[in-house]
Order: C-alpha cells, then structure tokens, then sequence
C-alpha cells in the first residue's frame, strides 16, 4: 500500500469558544483512536488537548491555534496522518483509505472501473465502484461480493458487478 500517502481522521468544523479551540467531525473510530496521534497535517498542527463532544464529534486544542480567529481560519481544514503512521491490520481488515482508487475487475477478469467511494449506512461498508462511462454502482464489502483485494484491484463477484 501506498505508506507515503496520507489519510483524512477528522475535519475541522469551527471555532469553540475563544481560546482556540476547534469543533472536530471525526471519520476513524472514535476520540480515543484520533488521541493515539499528537501530530498532523505534515507537523503543522500538534495536539494539546482532546475531548469527546458527546454528539459524534470532538473539541480539540492545537498548540499552534491560540485565539478563535486563528480557530475558525482553519474551518474545513482535514486533519490527517501518514499511512504508515496507522495501526498495521489483520487479516482480511482494510483501511477505507487504501481502497479507493483501486481498479476494479469481476472475477473473470473484466475490467469494472475504480473504486471511488467507501459507504457504511448501518449494516456494513459498501464500495462505491465508477465505471469508465462515469455511471456507478454499489457493491457490499462481504466475502461473497468481494472475494479478494491487494494493493493493485479489488474483485468483484460477476452478479454482483451490474455489468
């Protein structure tokens, strides 16, 4: 997988109260996931302080980020870290990040498209698929749709490609 590049754990959504503080939408696992990195965005922000905002979000402290008008500067600004930096995985687990921009094939070896979105609304991720017309399709992330993936493709199961 690509180590040098980087994956997005959280955006920042605004200013929280006026000493700098930011608003955090989170995409990993949760504040004690995005606590384990002090670092982000190449070493421009360094986290002081971290805390779970009770709705799905976080209040997070940089010590670069002194005043709310320097907080809401960075309003939409993604927070992110090395791939290498991320925990190493186990079999058969995936980061969402390193499965977009996969080329994707059927199991016969027909070309399907690319990978360009990962989805969870409730009952699993499904890989969001682009076909070279531009029209997409949707596959679920279950051994029976997507028997295999590395770091070039990702298989799709025929009657599931809505070839």
């Amino acid at each position: 997988m690509g180590q040098d590049k980087t994956v997005t754990l959280a955006a920042v959504t605004g200013a929280h109260g006026v000493t700098g503080e930011v608003r955090l939408k989170l995409f990993g696992e949760g504040v004690s996931a995005l606590s384990q990195y002090k670092s982000f965005n190449n070493g421009a922000l360094t986290l002081k302080k971290l805390r779970d905002d009770n709705k799905g979000g976080a209040v997070a402290r940089f010590a670069e980020v002194t005043d709310r008008t320097a907080a809401e500067k960075l309003r939409g600004t993604a927070l992110t870290v090395a791939r290498s930096a991320l925990p190493e995985l186990g079999e058969g687990e995936y980061y969402h990040a390193d499965l977009i921009g996969l080329d994707a094939v059927s199991d016969s070896g027909e070309p399907l498209g690319r990978v360009v979105a990962v989805e969870n609304f409730g009952a699993g991720d499904v890989i969001e698929i682009e076909r070279p017309n531009g029209k997409r399709f949707m596959v679920p992330m279950r051994g029976d749709a997507v028997p295999e993936w590395d770091t070039a493709r990702l298989v799709v199961m025929t009657e599931f490609a809505q070839i």
